[in-house]
């Protein structure tokens, strides 16, 4: 064979070998743009729901699953009268005829007797031999509007006026001070407003025609300036004690959501997206606090400012802002540790939540422990099924760009964060609490759309703040707000920011005059 020959061979051999490995690296690069494209596909229609696809090995169901209550039927007087007679299931079951109605609401009986009492047979007079409820309806009576005109009554004296050259003495009645100086807004008409945009999540100019309705003409804008000046002047010191007492803590629930302020002073565009930032308590550490805090930015220097003087714990997810605080420690969160192995949508993707999720079951058999037990519990129980995920997503060939290879880079990167629960007992699992408690918010978005100035945005946080507290700790949030700004616009908390120790959610005298 010719040298020529040899050589066309060699120079052959070697294109076919860089051949073979650009199509290898094709082949990879298909591999994971098809993951890709089966990942979005999946976001786009698929079910949202993070219930695992597969059963435990115990045949316990997933913790995630929906609530089963949510499939119940309304109770209706037809379901409790569908057996043999109405007396047996009034002697077996104890429980009231129809459980769609609180016990204390009014009951108006209508009576229904006969046209003719006169017995057809004898023409006698017949009498009563018993009664039976034939059914019950609600009816609802719509709130009525009163206009209230505050009349301050002068006296003189007759007699001084009469027989002393001196000006007579005059007393004059004082009406009280109202909520929003020359405004009709009263107390009532404050906290229904305020009720209903953020716990009925109803906006602001879809009330205008409720209230026309009810007889008040107003508009959008007069209601946006009452929910700020009510927010600022009597809710706003409320917030503030609260925020004390929560920076007081060691343990802090952290997230935050976007939102939209449409009059910025950073100068940027109204579609940029602000924020709102939630703070909330854990259970073991006394009544829960949700604080939201609303800001035009998700920087550090938000939670820096929120937290100032907090030394402890915050438990988060895996957002880069959370981290090197001065005196505090991070814990992240497990749920968004399940989540990326959830969406890896494999076998090793559910092995990753198969440990994930015998974690949880754990947390809750562990729920109801005191902090020290639970720690306790976490460290003989918990921490082996830890270290040995860890170690097996360690050792686990998971690279490029793929959901596993992902899934397995956000758990080695946060490897302290998450090993932290299991040496405090009163730090949870993950952060859903905080998640659950920016949801309120979350829902307001899709119908407030959009606050105009930041004033506006304060306002709505400070009232969202009330309302989620005020929730946790079991009170009425409209009772609440109708104390708060009938009584604070007479007591001097300013000059004396003890007194507002006494209008907490969770003081006595608010769980007594304010409870659901």
């Amino acid at each position: 064979m010719s040298a020529s020959n040899e050589k066309v061979i060699q120079l052959l051999e070697e294109q076919l070998t860089y051949m073979k490995e650009q199509n290898k690296d094709l082949s990879k690069q298909i591999e994971v743009l098809t993951e890709q494209v089966r990942q979005l596909t999946k976001a786009l229609y698929s079910s949202k729901s993070e219930k695992s696809k597969y059963q435990a090995p115990d045949g316990q169901g997933s913790l995630f699953e929906d609530d089963p209550s949510f499939n119940d039927s309304e109770h209706t007087e037809k379901q409790s009268t569908e057996t043999t007679s109405y007396t047996v299931v009034r002697k077996l079951n104890k429980k009231k005829r129809n459980d769609s109605f609180h016990d204390g609401i009014e009951i108006e009986e209508i009576h229904h007797h006969p046209a003719n009492t006169q017995c057809d047979c004898c023409h006698g007079q017949m009498t009563e031999a018993g009664t039976t409820i034939a059914r019950e309806e609600a009816k609802f009576i719509p709130a009525k509007m009163m206009r209230i005109q505050h009349i301050e009554h002068a006296y003189e004296c007759k007699h001084c006026k009469k027989n002393f050259s001196q000006k007579a003495q005059m007393k004059r009645g004082k009406a009280p001070q109202a909520a929003i100086l020359r405004s009709i807004a009263g107390p009532t008409v404050l906290a229904k407003l305020i009720y209903d945009k953020f716990i009925q999540y109803l906006p602001l100019y879809r009330q205008v025609k409720e209230w026309e309705r009810y007889g008040l003409l107003t508009n959008d804008k007069n209601l946006s300036n009452w929910v700020i000046r009510a927010a600022e002047d009597w809710l706003l010191p409320i917030y503030g004690q609260m925020k004390q007492v929560l920076i007081s803590k060691s343990v802090l629930h952290v997230d935050e959501t976007y939102a939209q302020i449409i009059k910025r002073s950073d100068g940027k565009s109204g579609q940029s997206n602000a924020y709102n930032w939630v703070f909330r308590s854990v259970p073991s550490q006394g009544p829960i606090i949700v604080l939201f805090q609303s800001a035009l930015s998700r920087g550090r220097a938000v939670l820096e400012g929120f937290t100032a003087g907090f030394k402890g714990t915050v438990i988060c997810d895996g957002y880069s802002a959370y981290g090197n605080l001065p005196d505090v420690t991070f814990a992240n969160c497990w749920a968004h540790v399940r989540r990326y192995w959830l969406k890896a949508d494999s076998k090793n993707g559910q092995i990753g939540v198969g440990y994930c999720d015998q974690l949880y079951r754990l947390e809750r058999q562990f729920k109801h422990l005191s902090p020290g037990k639970r720690r306790k519990a976490r460290q003989k129980h918990s921490k082996p099924i830890v270290e040995k995920f860890l170690k097996w997503v360690d050792e686990s060939p998971f690279f490029g760009k793929s959901a596993l290879a992902k899934a397995a880079e956000y758990t080695l990167n946060r490897v302290h964060g998450l090993k932290a629960f299991l040496f405090d007992g009163r730090i949870e699992i993950d952060n859903n609490p905080a998640e659950n408690a920016i949801r309120p918010n979350v829902i307001g978005r899709k119908n407030w759309l959009f606050s105009v100035s930041e004033a506006g945005a304060k306002a709505n946080a400070i009232c969202l703040s009330l309302a989620e507290t005020a929730k946790a700790n079991g009170i009425d949030f409209y009772q609440y707000l109708v104390k708060l700004i009938t009584d604070l616009p007479h007591l001097p908390i300013h000059q004396q920011p003890e007194i507002l120790h006494n209008y907490m959610p969770w003081s006595k005298n608010i769980q007594v005059t304010c409870a659901k």
